[in-house]
């Protein structure tokens, strides 16, 4: 057989085989056997492996195979993912479609009603019609890369079916990835079998199969997605998400049949009822309902919130509830020092999942509750997801009964715990601290901190677990020899990480500030603080009256930088980073000639493509002006990038001058 040959038989098998995967995996109406599925399949396998010059990544042969990754990278999504307000009553749901036909002056409005999948949310990028990328979620703004694991999933498209419908030249579509309730039980089944633990629920089962470095072990697990909506399309137009929903089928992507057209608010609380009689009958599970706004011109008009949009709501459905007793309670530390009381109890079934533990939040809801050790209490998964007590049975309490005595230091590392003003959580301080070390180095290490390339989770769980690595300090202090010894870490790559570390003891002093993960203490405040104090020992010496006097900082700051750099261990830890080698570059007072932008404050909205909001905002700081992260009446100008929603309405509404990317360039001198 010629290439030209080979090349028309796998072209032939390949449209064949995606063709039969979508009957099977999407349609659930395959049109042959699994035997003759095989046999295609193997005959495509041996053409490739006689032809490789002939392999593309959207053969159905290459939905596995990709060698396992050392960390995830980072993907910036066009349009923010963001979330969406929930609704949890009619009259809360009457009130949103009140507020949207007053904001867009209708009697009634058309909307689709769609079930809440509880599962993992992600964004899938075809260009030309080519899956290129997909991601989680993540923070909204950024997720991370998981294409290789995606293309597992067999009702993922590697290729858009293109049929009469014209392929997009750029489609980003979002779904949710789930696992069906049939295999997470038999999956359970099989490891209480092999004496392993089972998976607590779907959802975090879907999550963590998405998350493994390897794709061959997410291949092994069946999870299925459901497409729902749009990102970005170039080179496609849609007036609604109705038909948006239609035209992924055509595309061969997976859609909720249970979606729905509804005129008006009575029609969309009817199917949401519908969906919750429907629930314990689905394969999947589902916490809510989704109503959207279906016409795409009319989403627009309604704009969006910081974080959510005005066009669309969940409606959630009541939590299941089981009742049970408190036999102790503990003090949980998580990963950024929040102490969390624990409530360890008799296990229950809640939903279908056994519940032994749950949370109390901390020691305010325990007051709240009146929840001593020993009773008996209602808990309920908030959300489907997290299980939390919600009431006590007094009547039902036993006389030896116990207050619960939250603890005055650390349970894992015994300093002091404090309780800022202002906030409910008590928290551990030290920075050190082996409950929150693994999550304070990945801060510590991240690009906009030390940026210590290379220096991934599964890496910074090895050092820490392992002992090499006890606090920040010590990462200066590794040699090549203890890190080729680690696993999946051979010489070259234990060199790379060394000269990444050696790269990174230089660093800025708002970077520095940024990296040591002080509490409220985000980019921007960070800018703040160096360019006031300018060194870190004037940083140190600041007591809260004196940090209270700098304009954006208020009590919370205050008190928590302050009592950070009075905790001996955090200063510890400070001291080693310098005898580790580690230089703090001050920040340097800007020149009278650069205070172009000296008493402007700006603004910064949408998907900027020119700059990132980080680079923005230090240009602006650099000529002496002021970056915040609201819109006021004492805003100068706001800056609009794609898809800018309710700041670029306020400043519209104030009367704020709204410019451009390029033309804040301009202004800057670039």
């Amino acid at each position: 057989m010629t290439p030209s040959q080979a090349q028309t038989e796998i072209d032939k098998l390949r449209k064949e085989l995606n063709y039969h995967s979508y009957r099977y995996y999407v349609l659930d109406d395959p049109e042959i056997s699994d035997a003759e599925y095989d046999r295609m399949f193997r005959k495509l396998q041996a053409l490739e492996e006689k032809f490789p010059e002939l392999v593309t990544p959207d053969s159905p042969t290459q939905r596995v195979g990709a060698a396992p990754l050392e960390e995830f990278e980072t993907v910036t999504h066009t349009i923010p993912m963001v979330s969406l307000d929930n609704a949890f009553d009619d009259g809360e749901m009457r009130d949103f479609d009140q507020r949207l036909r007053k904001l867009l002056e209708l009697d009634e409005i058309e909307y689709i009603v769609e079930p809440k999948l509880d599962g993992t949310a992600v964004e899938l990028v075809y260009e030309n019609g080519l899956f290129a990328v997909g991601s989680t979620r993540g923070d909204g703004f950024t997720g991370e890369n998981i294409t290789q694991n995606l293309k597992t999933i067999k009702s993922i498209p590697l290729r858009l079916m293109s049929g009469k419908i014209k392929i997009p030249e750029r489609l980003e579509v979002r779904g949710e990835v789930f696992y069906p309730l049939a295999a997470f039980k038999k999956l359970n089944e099989q490891r209480l079998k092999a004496g392993e633990p089972a998976f607590i629920n779907p959802r975090n089962s879907a999550s963590g199969s998405l998350r493994q470095l390897d794709p061959k072990l997410t291949a092994e697990r069946p999870l299925d997605m459901y497409v729902h909506s749009l990102g970005q399309v170039i080179g496609y137009e849609f007036k609604t998400q109705w038909e948006a929903l239609e035209t992924f089928k055509k595309w061969g992507f997976k859609i909720n049949p249970l979606s729905k057209v509804c005129r008006g608010i009575d029609e969309a609380l009817a199917h949401y009822r519908k969906l919750g009689e429907l629930r314990e009958s689905l394969p999947y599970e589902i916490d809510g309902s989704v109503v959207k706004v279906n016409s795409f011109a009319l989403q627009q008009r309604a704009g969006m919130r910081t974080r959510s949009p005005r066009w669309a709501i969940a409606y959630k459905y009541e939590a299941q509830q089981e009742t049970t007793q408190i036999l102790s309670i503990e003090a949980q530390v998580g990963r950024t020092g929040t102490i969390t009381p624990v409530a360890i109890m008799h296990p229950v079934m809640v939903g279908g999942v056994t519940v032994s533990r749950a949370t109390l939040h901390n020691e305010d809801e325990i007051e709240r509750l009146g929840v001593m050790i020993g009773d008996t209490v209602v808990i309920q998964r908030a959300g489907d997801v997290i299980p939390e007590v919600v009431k006590v049975i007094e009547s039902k309490r036993p006389k030896d009964a116990k207050k619960f005595k939250f603890p005055k230091k650390c349970p894992v590392c015994g300093e002091p715990v404090v309780r800022l003003e202002g906030e409910a959580a008590h928290r551990c301080q030290n920075i050190s601290c082996p409950a929150q070390l693994k999550e304070g180095v990945r801060h510590f290490a991240s690009k906009l901190a030390m940026n210590i390339d290379g220096l991934g989770e599964k890496l910074i769980e090895q050092l820490v677990d392992k002992g090499l690595v006890k606090s920040f300090a010590d990462l200066y202090f590794l040699t090549k020899d203890k890190l080729a010894e680690l696993e999946r870490m051979a010489e070259k790559s234990a060199q790379n990480i060394i000269d990444a570390i050696a790269k990174s003891r230089e660093v800025t002093f708002d970077r520095f500030i940024y990296a040591l993960g002080i509490r409220h203490v985000g980019e921007h405040m960070a800018r703040v603080l160096a360019k006031e104090f300018g060194s870190l020992q004037a940083l140190i010496k600041a007591d809260e009256e004196r940090l209270m006097q700098i304009h954006e900082v208020g009590p919370q700051v205050a008190e928590s930088v302050s009592r950070f750099f009075r905790e001996k261990k955090n200063l510890a830890t400070v001291e080693r980073l310098k005898k580790g080698g580690v230089k703090i570059r001050e920040a340097a007072k800007p020149k009278a000639a650069d205070q172009k932008f000296a008493g402007k404050t700006f603004v910064f909205t949408g998907a900027l493509e020119k700059f990132t909001r980080d680079g923005a905002e230090r240009m602006v700081e650099e000529r002496g002006g002021r970056a915040s992260g609201s819109v006021s009446k004492k805003t100068d100008y706001v800056v609009a990038g794609p898809g800018a929603g309710s700041k670029l309405e306020k400043a519209r509404e104030l009367g704020v001058a709204v410019i451009s990317e390029d033309e804040f360039l301009k202004m800057v001198g670039k």
